[in-house]
């Protein structure tokens, strides 16, 4: 399992605007109909690495838990396609509705928006305020496939929690580890 941490993208910076295809209804959305009220979450992952699959159910609970607080979360797979195939756009939707995504898993095929993030690794994860400027890169929480510490989610939690309450957020944030995002 390779190792990648994440790049940590300075706080405060905007969040680059997207329009990708949702891959489970095949339509094209934008960052700005997506955004949410309070804040937006934008998740690098995809259907294949072990640390993605490894906090699946929790990304699923997240997006559960914040949606109605006015936090929208998005998913994007910026995986090479072509010497990654599992990671296909019709293998990604199955992927959604399998893992009980009720937030939109767009496919980056140009992968530009994964250059424009910043993003390194999966899963790499972007909190945005409600001007969709940056409040939280980094981790999920402290588990790993293989240290045995179990999936809470307690820190991105923490994060979406103080955004939701108005209250600061800890600038003290650690990278996400996980699979180097598969270049073309």
């Amino acid at each position: 399992m390779a190792r990648t941490e994440s790049n940590m993208l300075p706080l405060g910076t905007k969040a680059p605007q997207f329009k990708l295809t949702d891959t489970v209804d095949n339509t094209k959305k934008s960052l700005q109909e997506l955004k949410g009220t309070k804040g937006t979450l934008v998740m690098f992952i995809c259907n294949h690495c072990p640390f993605v699959l490894h906090v699946s159910s929790e990304l699923s609970q997240l997006a559960k838990d914040y949606i109605s607080k006015g936090i929208n979360c998005i998913a994007i797979s910026s995986n090479d396609v072509a010497n990654y195939p599992q990671d296909r756009p019709e293998l990604m939707a199955e992927h959604a509705i399998n893992e009980d995504y009720i937030f939109p898993y767009l496919y980056d095929q140009t992968q530009n928006v994964a250059k424009a993030y910043e993003a390194a690794c999966t899963p790499d994860f972007f909190l945005f305020d409600s001007d969709l400027s940056l409040v939280y890169t980094g981790q999920l929480d402290d588990s790993r496939p293989d240290n045995g510490i179990p999936v809470t989610g307690k820190d991105l939690r923490a994060a979406m929690t103080a955004l939701v309450n108005n209250t600061p957020i800890n600038p003290d944030q650690k990278p996400s580890l996980g699979c180097g995002i598969k270049w073309k």
